[in-house]
């Protein structure tokens, strides 16, 4: 299959060719053409990418396995990788797409970028959740091309390429107007059209639009009752604006078919479904359980609305497949919220310490935390060995167990996993919560250290089960060019029910005022092991949430 590439598109895939490592994969990696546009820093795709904040940096530490070029690498004039067929099949769609107002069709590099948010991926998702929307690339293309309003035409039905070995020959050879647009495997050119998709025959608009019309409705209703749950159960505003854009981004996509047409077709009265019911439909046991249904109820319904949608519009369908991706975090998101504030309900005192200068050091300041009642402690020491830090965390798994009280390792999902800690802890730069999930499982706790509201919103979407927030006040043990102090707190107090620990300098004498962002949490370590009596200073916090009170049980 050849395309024709504009200059700017070519430097691209010949950029994105060069950080494709062969040995990982086999055909040119999505990522890849990411760098390739960020790359060509002028292009309108490079310019829209950095609108949302992504960076080659960003895509490095997301897929490291990506090579970098060297900067004296010079013009390469290496034949492309293949695409992959999903690719292949999105890239046929913008370029027949554009083949209805340039001829020949030229794809330029915010057609390549249109692409890569079409294909049904975990890298699409990853853009998706960066703000990059295939609904903003398209309009994007109409004001710049005068395209007119509404979903970019594209009727016929793709060809089937995933068997097909489809090949980029010789990307840097310039463009001509004779050339053709797509060529199979048997030689045969098709300018401008490709097989159409199936006639009306097979199933008639009306039953179509009947079909669109009620899953629209069954979407709109199931989102807008989650939409309820997060805002007056959870009282979670981050999560609630969520539900509310995913709910206007729907909107906003069923409002380009026209209403007549849909409620033309609409025919309650003789629908066969209205009588027919379950048992479970009629009982709730708690509220958590009439948000799970509803979801549920959300995301079929986007999934019958995107195979049922192609009929009309690919590109529609494709758009609504991407808000059934964002539903998926949004879920999640809520779940992990909900469970979290669950499992951390009497957790108030958090407590870092080190290795201490020996074992028995390390198994005295335990105890002496432990039976002054403090709620989570963190083994935290990135200056002893492997062997010294994982003995001392199996020293602390068992001084824990049956205690009540959660033990989580810094930084080491490796070694939480090894001990079986409650959980592990993680810095921005550390592991992502993917791929320390990946490591502890599941039932796992994973908490993530956040120095800015955007940090902490990114933290709920990328499944934490708790923040710590600060540094709050300068501290002794850990340095900061910067302190996001009360202000940080207060934001997230405002906005976040994920549990949320205040860190950074927090004693018994300043506490009343973190205590009075709303933050009902906190995070100690100096405070605490620098005291000559580490009990006491733990029972003069303990004191002071009694004194702010709160609903939490602190038995």
């Amino acid at each position: 299959m050849q395309y024709q590439f504009s200059s700017a598109a070519e430097r691209v895939l010949i950029y994105a060719a060069d950080c494709t490592n062969r040995a990982d994969y086999a055909e040119m990696a999505a990522p890849a053409l990411l760098l390739g546009l960020l790359a060509e820093s002028e292009c309108r795709a490079a310019l829209m990418l950095a609108e949302h904040g992504i960076t080659p940096e960003s895509v490095y530490q997301r897929w490291p396995k990506l090579l970098i070029p060297s900067p004296n690498r010079g013009i390469s004039t290496t034949p492309l990788a293949t695409f992959p067929p999903e690719l292949n099949r999105s890239l046929l769609t913008v370029t027949q797409l554009v083949a209805e107002y340039i001829t020949p069709p030229m794809l330029e590099t915010e057609h390549i970028l249109l692409s890569l948010l079409l294909v049904d991926d975990e890298f699409s998702h990853w853009l998706s959740q960066r703000g990059i929307l295939p609904e903003d690339i398209q309009a994007d293309i109409r004001k710049r091309h005068g395209y007119r309003e509404g979903p970019l035409p594209i009727e016929p039905e793709l060809i089937d390429n995933t068997e097909e070995e489809l090949q980029i020959e010789n990307c840097c050879e310039k463009p001509t107007a004779d050339r053709a647009l797509c060529e199979t495997a048997s030689g045969s050119s098709h300018p401008s059209s490709l097989i159409p998709h199936p006639s009306a025959s097979s199933l008639q608009p009306t039953a179509a639009l009947r079909i669109i019309d009620a899953a629209a409705n069954r979407a709109r209703e199931g989102l807008r009752v989650a939409e309820d749950f997060v805002r007056f159960v959870l009282d979670d505003r981050h999560l609630t604006e969520q539900c509310k854009q995913l709910r206007h981004d729907l909107a906003a996509l069923l409002d380009q078919i026209p209403s007549e047409q849909l409620l033309s077709a609409r025919e309650t009265q003789a629908d066969v479904g209205t009588c027919l019911t379950t048992p479970s439909e009629a009982h709730r046991a708690n509220a958590a359980g009439v948000f799970l249904a509803n979801f549920a109820r959300l995301q079929e319904s986007f999934r019958s609305l995107e195979e049922f949608g192609k009929l009309i519009d690919p590109i529609w369908a494709a758009e609504i497949k991407q808000l059934r991706y964002r539903s998926y975090t949004l879920h999640r998101a809520v779940e992990i919220t909900r469970t979290s504030v669950e499992r951390l309900a009497n957790a108030r005192l958090y407590v870092l310490i080190d290795g201490r200068t020996s074992l028995h050091d390390f198994r005295q300041l335990a105890q002496a935390l432990i039976d002054a009642g403090i709620h989570v402690l963190q083994l935290r020491d990135k200056k002893i060995d492997d062997r010294q830090l994982l003995e001392r965390a199996r020293l602390c798994r068992e001084l824990t167990r049956g205690t009540g009280i959660l033990f989580i390792i810094n930084d080491r999902p490796d070694l939480a996993a090894i001990c079986r800690a409650d959980g592990v802890h993680l810095g921005q730069e550390d592991l992502t919560v993917k791929d320390a999930r990946a490591i502890v499982g599941v039932d796992a706790l994973i908490g993530v250290s956040t120095h800015s509201i955007e940090q902490a919103r990114q933290a709920v979407l990328d499944g934490a089960n708790y923040i710590g927030i600060g540094p709050t006040f300068p501290s002794g043990t850990k340095p900061f060019e910067k302190f996001p102090g009360l202000d940080f707190l207060r934001a997230v107090a405002a906005e976040i029910r994920l549990p949320a620990f205040a860190i950074g300098g927090i004693m018994p004498a300043n506490l009343p005022q973190v205590l009075a962002t709303g933050i009902m949490r906190v995070a100690v370590s100096g405070a605490i092991t620098s005291a000559s009596e580490p009990a006491l200073i733990v029972r003069d916090l303990l004191a002071g949430f009694r004194v702010q009170g709160s609903e939490f049980n602190m038995t």
